[in-house]
């Protein structure tokens, strides 16, 4: 994964949130204040840092692009247990 960070430069994939760059090409804008506009004019739902620069989860925009409603049903994976019990 380092040799993959590198070469996207300051965009780390393994990130749990967008990274500035990720968010400046979803909204368009550098400037935070334009992107918080951005985000609630398109629905999003965002957290603010103490810097009032807005940070979106990495699941939750994967969603909203393709075109699903992130819910808390549908951003969670649903568990599953082996069942051997009809194994014979």
């Amino acid at each position: 994964m380092q040799a993959r960070d590198e070469v996207m430069g300051d965009l780390r994939l393994s990130s749990e949130t967008l990274a500035d760059e990720e968010l400046a090409v979803i909204t368009g804008y550098r400037v935070p204040s334009r992107q918080i506009d951005w985000l609630n004019m398109n629905g999003w739902k965002y957290v603010l840092t103490g810097a009032r620069r807005p940070i979106v989860g990495r699941l939750y925009a994967r969603l909203k692009l393709a075109g699903v409603n992130p819910s808390a049903t549908n951003a969670v994976a649903e568990t599953w247990t082996l069942d051997l019990s009809r194994v014979g």
